[in-house]
């Protein structure tokens, strides 16, 4: 699935809900809370911290769906095409930062 495509199908799912998009700043917040959890599961798995018994076992790729899912609403609610927004990163990639680390 291409970022457009997953930008067109987030933008279905929020439409149909009265509310639609929440303002950038809010989208923001939701984005760090996401961040957050992804976070907390990465430390359980790879970091020093242990779940508790009574916590939810959470996947990481869950998490990071649910992050994705806040960088497409986002976008969507400041009209980026993130497949253009991607391609330009990946130039600079190739471009600027072609020979910043050592290559294999």
């Amino acid at each position: 699935m291409t970022l457009n495509k997953a930008q067109q199908e987030v933008d279905e799912w929020i439409n149909l809900h009265k509310i639609g998009y929440w303002k950038p700043h809010e989208i923001m917040v939701r984005l760090m809370e996401e961040t957050g959890e992804l976070a907390r599961e990465i430390n359980h798995e790879f970091g020093p911290k242990q779940k508790k018994k009574t916590e939810k076992n959470n996947e990481i790729s869950d998490e990071l769906g649910d992050v994705l899912f806040t960088i497409i609403s986002l976008a969507n609610s400041l009209n980026i095409n993130l497949d253009e927004s991607f391609s330009k990163v990946m130039k600079k990639c190739y471009g600027r930062d072609k020979d910043r680390f050592e290559k294999k």
